[in-house]
């Protein structure tokens, strides 16, 4: 499957792109950077130059899949956060749809299901994951939405728990583990029009998904 994968120089997207080569699919790293290309392509993506502030929709030519793990980073204020994980993830929702594109993975977080319910300081945050979830949920895409909770350098461990709730929201998920998710959600059909969160758990992650 040729997979779009928005956000690929992040530190989930770089891990994501690498699990989606090793399972012979073809990732596509959109980046806007050359500097990018020389340790995607080792990782096994081709890359497409494209900007989310942008006009990005020849991005999309040609895939079957699109995964969108881009952010606009802790250390941006609620501007950018608007502009990139509400607005332009609603913007790729939207060309995935007119391009016929029909698979599309969105990673979202843990706490995006009622933003509100919280004085977290990053409460804009989870605000702008939540109406981007919310405009996915509107479509006929096949969408898969994973919200992680708090993350981790640390090695996977390839253990996690996933469900629509997760009561005890105290523990983390290494990253890497959370890049193997989205890779295994692609072509795993009990994740369709599904939304979870994703913990660090007991179950391997195929496993996992298919207890959801």
């Amino acid at each position: 499957m040729k997979v779009l994968v928005i956000g690929a120089n992040g530190q989930i997207g770089k891990q994501l792109v690498e699990q989606l080569a090793n399972n012979n699919h073809e990732p596509v790293a959109m980046i806007r950077d050359t500097d990018q290309i020389p340790e995607l392509e080792q990782l096994g993506a081709k890359t497409v130059f494209a900007n989310l502030e942008k006009d990005f929709a020849h991005a999309f030519y040609g895939c079957d899949a699109v995964i969108f793990a881009a952010g606009s980073g802790p250390n941006t204020g609620a501007d950018k956060t608007v502009l990139i994980d509400q607005e332009a993830a609603i913007r790729a929702v939207d060309e995935a749809k007119h391009q016929g594109v029909k698979r599309f993975v969105m990673l979202s977080s843990m706490g995006a299901n009622d933003p509100h319910a919280t004085d977290h300081p990053i409460k804009f945050y989870l605000a702008a994951k939540h109406r981007a979830d919310e405009h996915l949920k509107q479509t006929s895409l096949a969408y898969t939405i994973v919200r992680p909770g708090r993350l981790t350098n640390d090695p996977p461990k390839g253990k996690v728990e996933a469900a629509g709730s997760i009561s005890d929201k105290s523990r983390s998920i290494p990253r890497g583990d959370v890049a193997a998710t989205l890779a295994e959600s692609l072509t795993n059909e009990n994740t369709f029009g599904k939304t979870f969160e994703l913990l660090s758990g007991e179950k391997g992650i195929e496993e996992a998904l298919n207890s959801l």
